[in-house]
């Protein structure tokens, strides 16, 4: 991945890599296990200098997504959730065959001094442990950005095909003490705040599973905003109020002044009818495209032109969203 740095810009140089940073974990890009940039290389590619590097790796750190490996580097941190963890955590060669993989942690178990009985009810022990918890579905989010869990929650259930309750962070626990078992979905921007919450509340957390979903890299409208004539608008609408500053950051760090932003949540109306009187580029999540669509129709003959709307990907990523299906135990 490549980071764009607007050094002239108000926006401090550390706050651009920080957020950019952190998108690219949240997008899989750096995936789990991934080594960071050197604060040398990265230093090189951007032109900031290595103590501002280093402050903004001290920042991710702080988040629990990254953590130092002395001697060695930076890393994305395995959070424990990924569906492949135990794979990743262990010396199994993932290019094994089903039957082998289950043979060789088999044979594991038995190196270990566990006996075939006792292997038996730890396999039979974690598969009903994990169909307990694909009963109950939550998507969790803070309560300031409760739209992303609107998106989150209109995409998992027109993908899983299941129920599924949106709860925002600050109600998450309470509810979960209703709950004999569960699964919690959240965004991989939010996991270190809801595995705190968890931790310090009441609830049995071994009854409960959380599952981190990566969201989009959104290659096509980052590919998209490097084409777009200077000095244009464009135009970002979305439930969520978080990735409306991600994009507008991503934007900025990519074309700086060159084009003029101008994001909105589609409840904002008065901000949504003058992105469309006036932008050129309108680029909008799934769940708004029909109010976009409606409200460029409603304007009629006071619009000076019709924007392009482009229609963003989905927000959560298609590997992540199989990903969860076999863990929900629905292919």
């Amino acid at each position: 991945m490549q980071f764009h740095i607007q050094t002239d810009s108000e926006i401090p140089v550390s706050k651009q890599l920080y957020d950019q940073m952190l998108f690219a974990i949240a997008s899989r890009q750096f995936s789990p296990g991934h080594r960071l940039p050197s604060t040398r290389q990265l230093a090189m590619q951007t032109g900031l200098h290595r103590n501002t590097i280093g402050k903004v790796y001290s920042q991710l750190e702080g988040t629990g997504l990254v953590e130092s490996v002395p001697g060695s580097g930076i890393y994305v941190k395995s959070l424990g959730h990924e569906s492949n963890h135990l794979l990743a955590d262990s010396q199994i060669d993932p290019n094994l065959s089903a039957i082998d993989l289950v043979s060789q942690s088999l044979n594991t178990l038995l190196a270990q001094g566990y006996s075939l009985t006792q292997s038996r009810e730890l396999f039979l022990t974690e598969i009903d442990w994990r169909w307990r918890c694909s009963a109950r579905v939550f998507v969790t989010v803070p309560r300031a950005d409760s739209g992303a869990g609107e998106l989150m929650l209109q995409e998992l259930q027109q993908s899983l095909g299941i129920p599924v309750q949106l709860v925002t962070l600050d109600k998450l626990a309470s509810q979960l003490a209703q709950s004999l078992a569960a699964t919690v979905v959240t965004s991989r921007y939010h996991i270190g705040v809801v595995e705190a919450t968890l931790a310090s509340s009441d609830v049995v957390t071994r009854s409960i599973r959380v599952i981190p979903v990566d969201i989009q890299d959104y290659e096509q409208e980052l590919a998209l905003v490097k084409t777009l004539p200077k000095n244009s608008y464009v135009g970002i609408v979305s439930l969520s109020a978080g990735i409306l500053a991600v994009a507008e950051m991503m934007v900025h760090s990519m074309r700086g002044d060159d084009l003029l932003v101008m994001a909105c949540q589609t409840k904002d109306t008065y901000k949504l009818n003058a992105t469309i009187r006036r932008a050129h580029t309108i680029v909008s999540d799934k769940a708004s495209l029909n109010i976009v669509h409606q409200a460029i129709e409603a304007a009629g003959d006071d619009l000076m032109r019709i924007p392009q709307v482009v229609e963003s990907e989905t927000y959560i990523g298609l590997k992540s969203i199989n990903l969860l299906k076999r863990e929900l135990g629905l292919i």
